[in-house]
Order: structure tokens, then sequence, then C-alpha cells
């Protein structure tokens, strides 16, 4: 069985990693979907595409690579649209894992199984709380996986969260 994660990871922290590692327990392989590919760095997308795919498979182990695979999923204005468009970019799949509304509505209409993911630390574990961590110099590199650390101190993350 296949299944899909959506998510922007920006950045690929432990709860994204937590949320692969239940994903990956109820499915045989697991597309993960970087959400908003196509936008432009900003302050709440920082990292494009790419970067995030490099955090991610420098954050997990040869067993979960061989059992994934990454696709850019760009957004669209168009809510209906959107989940046409992730059927032209990702291959079949039986179930979708996200805690999303809209996401849980728009795919329960089309008679593919929701699975919600368990947060794990929900109010630490978040994309904009970490950039915020960075920016302001508190710590934050408990909060994710060392290739994710290693990336954001390697790409000056950030002088970059700053800029922006």
């Amino acid at each position: 069985m296949n299944g899909l994660l959506i998510g922007r990871f920006q950045p690929f922290h432990l709860g994204h990693l937590n949320a692969l590692k239940f994903a990956l327990s109820k499915v045989d392989k697991l597309w993960v979907g970087l959400g908003s590919s196509n936008k432009p760095r900003e302050k709440n997308n920082p990292f494009s595409a790419e970067e995030r795919k490099e955090m991610i498979l420098s954050s997990i182990d040869e067993y979960m690579k061989e059992r994934i695979s990454i696709y850019f999923i760009p957004d669209l204005d168009n809510h209906v649209k959107w989940i046409e468009k992730i059927d032209t970019i990702v291959p079949k799949f039986d179930v979708i894992f996200s805690n999303d509304e809209l996401t849980n509505h728009l795919y329960s209409q089309r008679d593919i199984q929701v699975i919600s993911i368990p947060f794990l630390k929900r109010d630490e574990l978040s994309g904009t709380n970490i950039r915020d961590l960075i920016i302001s110099d508190q710590k934050w590199e408990h909060l994710v996986p060392d290739g994710t650390k290693n990336f954001l101190k390697s790409t000056n993350a950030k002088e970059r969260l700053k800029n922006l």
C-alpha cells in the first residue's frame, strides 16, 4: 500500500521525522510531497524545495530512503485543481496522512482514506517556532535532526532568515 504525506517542512524538524516514521509504519511506500514548491523565498517559506529535500534526505536513514520518494507540489489558488495537480505529480496512493482540515475534506470526497498524524510537542516543534528561535539566537538545535541542523548551519540560515 502507498501513502502520501504533504508538508512544507520549513525547516524539516523532529515532528516531521516522527510523522514520516508514523506514516511508514502504515504503508509500504511513502510519497513525500514538498508543498509550496513554486513559492519564492520569503519569511514563511525561506527554503527552496531542493533545500528541503536535502534536509529530509540528510536526516533519515537508508531504510527510510528506500521506502520514500520526494515530489515537489506547487501551490495553486484553486483547491480542487490542486489535488488534480497532485494526481499528475505523484504515483497512485491509497491513503493520505494529514491533519489539515481542507486536505481531509478534499480527499474524503474522493474515497481516499485520510489518517491523522499524532503531533509531537506541537508547541515547540513548528517551523515558525524554530525559525523564530534561530533568528533570536535561542537554542533550536535540539528540535531538528542532525541532517537539518548541519544544513541550517552550513547555509547560514540565521542570516537568510534575518534578511527575509
